[in-house]
């Protein structure tokens, strides 16, 4: 019998994306909208990419398995 296929986390897919060597990176969160009331160095945070912990990875890896 043939694998049945897993569908894909709509919300995690536009969220996560699973980096070569199998960590999962993400965006941090507050760059979208009033950005002129908040401080220089949590903006710069922002712009970096994070990476998920090793807890929370497997978790995210099953909502996105075709990635």
């Amino acid at each position: 019998m043939a694998k049945v296929k897993v569908k894909t986390h709509s919300g995690a897919k536009k969220r996560f994306k699973i980096t070569g060597s199998g960590k999962v990176k993400y965006q941090h969160t507050n760059k979208r909208h009033r950005l002129t009331q908040k401080d220089t160095k949590r903006k710069r945070i922002a712009r970096n990419s994070g990476l998920c912990g090793t807890a929370n990875a497997p978790a995210i890896k099953k909502l996105v398995p075709y990635m």
